[in-house]
């Protein structure tokens, strides 16, 4: 077993330092809109180079790289089905040839396919799955392949590698109608925590974001009109919805060594969506 003392690192002070990730490598999966896209700039705000991965809509992917660009940093454009081995495993090879290593992993593909339990058809569920939680251990593992081959480098980062998994309020709040995509939200859970059990002793951090309502493409209609808004807030004692500028400054904190010590959790980053605001007048 490795000294532990090795990994002792000094803790950097925000202040003194606001590029937090300054000479990291990240890769950021869905990351051509929405929560992966705000991820991605933020982490190169923060001093990372970046892969942007996508599946489509490439012109804009590479309006995200521009984005990295401006930042001061490095960021390439990776089209890549995390449902599919052979071009993760391909997406994973470019980048690290590309950029030297990797260093920070934000798994955050992912979609929704909705119905009914007895409309929902085998591809409605399979299709949800195999991108959600399928597609976020086929880049993990390839992460962590990574990671254990370079070690620790303490000129860079306290750990050998961070993965933050993006999950959802809907790891632990249920949803009729939307059964493979809560299904998938708690197999990440449990994916997350049992990966970071194994993880840990290579000084390998894992954990996960859990947005809940985020302005993004995904959930247009839940707070595109004033009505859709005001129903919304019934669920976010804070009362307002997130933006995914909320999910990324979450995202560098954890992909920082300010979070050294923070292993195997899921922060909820959702106004108190799982307060579970419906008890507030006592149920």
């Amino acid at each position: 077993m490795t000294d532990p003392s090795q990994f002792n690192c000094d803790m950097p002070d925000y202040k003194a330092c606001p590029k937090l990730l300054k000479g990291q490598k990240a890769l950021v999966t869905g990351a051509n809109s929405g929560i992966g896209e705000a991820v991605a700039i933020g982490l190169a705000r923060a001093g990372a180079d970046v892969v942007v991965n996508y599946v489509t809509n490439p012109e804009a992917a590479q309006k995200v790289v521009e984005a990295i660009g401006a930042e001061g940093t490095k960021g390439l454009a990776i089209q890549a089905d995390v449902s599919k081995e052979a071009e993760v495993q391909a997406m994973f090879k470019q980048a690290i040839e590309t950029f030297g290593t990797l260093d920070i992993l934000v798994s955050n593909a992912g979609l929704q396919r909705d119905a009914a339990l007895t409309d929902m058809t085998i591809e409605q569920w399979n299709t949800v799955i195999n991108i959600n939680l399928t597609g976020q251990f086929l880049c993990v593992r390839e992460a962590v392949k990574e990671f254990l081959r370079r070690g620790v480098n303490k000129e860079v980062s306290c750990a050998a590698g961070k993965i933050i998994c993006m999950s959802s309020v809907h790891e632990v709040i249920p949803w009729a109608g939307h059964v493979n995509y809560a299904s998938s939200k708690g197999g990440i859970h449990m994916m997350m925590k049992s990966l970071a059990q194994e993880l840990a002793p290579h000084h390998i951090r894992v954990n996960a974001i859990g947005p809940g309502a985020i302005r993004t493409p995904i959930n247009t209609d839940a707070w595109s009109t004033p009505e859709a808004y005001a129903s919304l807030m019934n669920l976010i004692p804070y009362r307002r919805i997130g933006e995914p500028e909320d999910i990324a400054n979450v995202a560098i904190f954890m992909a920082s060594d300010m979070a050294d010590y923070i292993n195997g959790i899921t922060l909820f980053v959702d106004g108190g969506m799982t307060c579970y605001p419906g008890f507030a007048t006592g149920g």
